[in-house]
């Protein structure tokens, strides 16, 4: 006999089962927070050299199609771009000029497929803090960005600063005011001795390191507590961050950090965390005992890799929560649309940029 409760019950059952095989579906309309565009072809390659990688054949010179046909491949709905992690080395109109450039472009691109690609702002070289907060203006209040693009220290040698260092309080100050998203990625900063192997260049031994060491330092110096409206993302599921953070909770105390160890674990665990050329069982088995995985966003890092180096970590990703399809719905897509309500939305009048 069929009761009415028992119809409630299936009713429900019903509605539930298809708001999971929503959310599944979902899990094909990827959104990429980790996904680079060069503009300038020479200039890569020549850091490249310089640091011990090489971009996939196809990838260089890069051009919007690139990155779509790739997306089609990887079933990525919308990537939001950056530039590549590469900084001036000093202040001056013509690093003001080619920042502008850069996202002006990326925001005419975003026009013409506005479904495809939303982008981080690029800034000029961080000590120019009056060209800076310019640029966070025109980004925002013109381009339509989603966000800004940072790296882990800027300038050379004895003379670079790392995001927390107090000349950038007043840029900081101004995307907290702006509630800003913050993309961070480790600075392509060589070791003070060669890297060990051509097989182990800077990216793959450095890089990683480097984000960890910023987002420390922001932690210790009080300024993620301080700017706490503004959402920091940080690249490749935090580097070596989520093995670290222990370290600094109880060293970085003992040597004269006020804030208490559990402080310190709390602010490591107000990042998000991206999970280009990261997600392993290793690696995400650690992250949950880290963050939930409401803070856990989807990455790539395409055009650097190939498509068929993104699809072995996504392959990890999906295999790692395939028994939790609602937190790999939100992971591959949802959390993104929940810190960036807008992406998709961007309409920056121009032409379309060059193919």
């Amino acid at each position: 006999m069929v009761t009415p409760t028992l119809l409630r019950s299936r009713t429900q059952f019903s509605k539930l089962l298809f708001e999971v095989g929503t959310r599944i579906h979902r899990q094909n309309i990827r959104i990429d927070v980790h996904h680079h565009f060069f503009l300038d072809a020479q200039k890569k390659a020549k850091k490249n050299s310089e640091v011990g990688w090489r971009t996939p054949d196809g990838n260089l010179p890069w051009g919007p199609q690139t990155s779509l046909t790739a997306m089609d491949k990887l079933g990525i709905q919308t990537v939001i771009l950056s530039p590549p992690p590469i900084s001036s080395t000093s202040c001056g109109a013509e690093n003001r000029v080619e920042v502008r450039n850069q996202n002006i472009y990326a925001s005419q691109l975003c026009a013409a497929y506005p479904s495809r690609f939303g982008f981080f702002a690029g800034l000029p070289f961080l000590d120019d803090a009056e060209g800076s907060l310019e640029e966070i203006a025109y980004s925002f209040d013109v381009l339509g960005a989603d966000g800004v693009a940072l790296i882990s220290s800027y300038g050379d040698g004895n003379s670079a600063k790392y995001i927390a260092d107090d000349l950038y309080d007043p840029i900081w100050k101004e995307l907290d005011r702006r509630h800003a998203v913050v993309f961070l990625h480790g600075a392509q900063t060589p070791s003070s001795t060669p890297y060990p192997h051509p097989w182990l260049g800077v990216p793959i031994s450095e890089v990683p390191n480097e984000t960890y060491k910023a987002a420390a330092h922001l932690v210790v110096s009080g300024k993620k507590r301080r700017f706490h409206n503004v959402n920091i993302i940080l690249a490749h599921l935090g580097g070596s961050t989520p093995f670290l953070a222990p370290r600094v909770a109880a060293l970085s105390h003992y040597m004269g950090c006020p804030l208490t160890p559990g402080e310190i674990m709390e602010d490591f665990r107000s990042f998000y965390y991206e999970t280009a050329l990261s997600a392993h069982e290793t690696t995400l088995t650690a992250m949950a005992t880290l963050v939930p995985s409401d803070r856990l966003l989807f990455g790539t890092d395409f055009p650097a890799v190939s498509t068929k180096t993104a699809e072995w970590y996504t392959e990890n990703l999906k295999n790692h929560f395939a028994g939790r399809p609602l937190d790999l719905a939100n992971i591959m897509r949802d959390n993104a649309l929940r810190l960036f309500p807008k992406l998709g939305k961007t309409d920056v009048p121009g032409g379309r940029p060059d193919q």
